[in-house]
């Protein structure tokens, strides 16, 4: 059995074309991984277990008979069913592995014993091997089922979002397994490169606890270097003044404002005496009065709607922005305008997606071939009727 290359995958220009990536992974972090490589042109096949990748029957919302929480992650692949339970099944498998540069997978540890991963790793040493874990392996939580609510809980970043007196909030997408398939992302790049160049480097693992908290970033940093546990502060920043929504006559807009020379150029334009108060003049006098600040903003702002604030806003040059739902966000002019979205075909028909957001040698890569039922292409990749 030879894995051939798909025709969608021939004549790209893209920078992964010629690699074979064979993907095990389910839900969203794995595919998202698997599925940028597929749209910098890498030929990925995708390999689902009889009972399918469950993220296929995460609904509403569908389009046609597929969940759209499949489509997001699952363009630029070819689908095939395999039983690794099954000898026949499992040999096949083990040769695409043999011909694959990268694999990726989810599994977890029990399901590895099961299926006889290691077995099929040993199968081709050479190929990159991307692992997303629960956690790092050996840890106590390493072997349990995680989810990207999960990983929020308990990664602290739910500790830190929502309102000071509210229950902790989750991030509104599904953050954890977004930065989590990046890493993985991250890793198996790095795995191509170092093979290329001499290095020793086949296996990587992206956990998603810790690439989670990797989120945390500077609030992570705060806690370390000083011990002090950061709280809830709801659309607030801990380190910038103003840096959050203010309240209009007709809704709410954004400021950030990052510098004293900002925070002056603001004071200035909106005109509101309270604002020029001297005690606010430096970033760190702001956030220690933001209680004061922030009522102060919204009287002022509450004078005039929102488009009228942020015209002024753009010509005094400070940074601001307007509060976008979904809708608003691909109707603004950035996006409407330019070629972030565009059509993808799926098994019930033609549908709108996004395209990869990297722009490479000034273009961005087209969606060649959307998501495809399951066991699509069973037939064409193992040869079986």
């Amino acid at each position: 059995m030879t894995w051939d290359i798909h025709p969608s995958n021939v004549g790209t220009g893209l920078p992964l074309e010629g690699l074979r990536v064979l993907d095990f992974s389910r839900v969203l972090a794995g595919p998202l991984c698997a599925m940028i490589a597929g749209d910098l042109g890498a030929d990925v096949i995708k390999v689902e277990g009889p009972g399918g990748d469950p993220v296929r029957a995460l609904a509403p919302p569908v389009l046609g008979e597929d969940a759209t929480y499949y489509l997001a992650v699952n363009r630029h692949r070819r689908a095939i069913v395999a039983d690794l339970r099954d000898p026949d099944d499992f040999a096949a498998i083990a040769e695409l592995v043999r011909q694959a540069d990268a694999v990726v997978e989810n599994y977890l540890p029990n399901q590895v014993a099961a299926l006889r991963i290691e077995d099929l790793r040993a199968a081709n040493p050479d190929a990159i091997w991307v692992s997303v874990t629960p956690a790092t392996s050996g840890g106590p939580v390493a072997a349990q089922p995680s989810f990207d609510l999960l990983a929020q809980a308990r990664s602290g970043l739910m500790g830190i979002t929502g309102e000071r007196d509210g229950e902790p909030t989750k991030v509104g997408s599904p953050v954890a397994d977004v930065i989590t398939g990046l890493y993985a992302t991250i890793a198996l790049l790095t795995g191509l490169y170092a093979r290329s160049t001499g290095h020793r480097a086949r296996n990587f693992e992206a956990p998603l606890l810790e690439s989670a908290m990797s989120a945390l970033v500077n609030q992570a940093q705060g806690y370390l270097s000083t011990g002090v546990n950061p709280h809830r502060m709801g659309n607030d920043h801990p380190s910038i003044a103003p840096y959050g929504p203010v309240r209009t006559a007709d809704g709410y807009l954004l400021l950030a404002v990052g510098t004293d020379a900002q925070y002056a150029r603001l004071a200035a334009m909106v005109g509101d005496p309270e604002l020029l108060r001297p005690e606010w003049a430096t970033n760190v006098s702001r956030v220690a009065d933001l209680h004061h600040l922030r009522a102060a903003l919204d009287h002022a702002f509450s004078r005039e709607d929102t488009e009228t604030w942020l015209e002024r806003l753009a010509q005094a040059a400070i940074p601001h922005g307007p509060i976008y739902d979904v809708a608003g966000a691909f109707a603004q002019p950035q996006i409407a305008g330019g070629d972030f979205v565009s059509e993808m075909d799926t098994p019930s028909g033609t549908t709108r997606a996004m395209r990869l957001p990297l722009i490479v040698d000034g273009r961005r890569p087209a969606i060649r071939r959307g998501p495809r039922s399951f066991g699509a292409d069973t037939s064409e990749v193992l040869g079986r009727d």
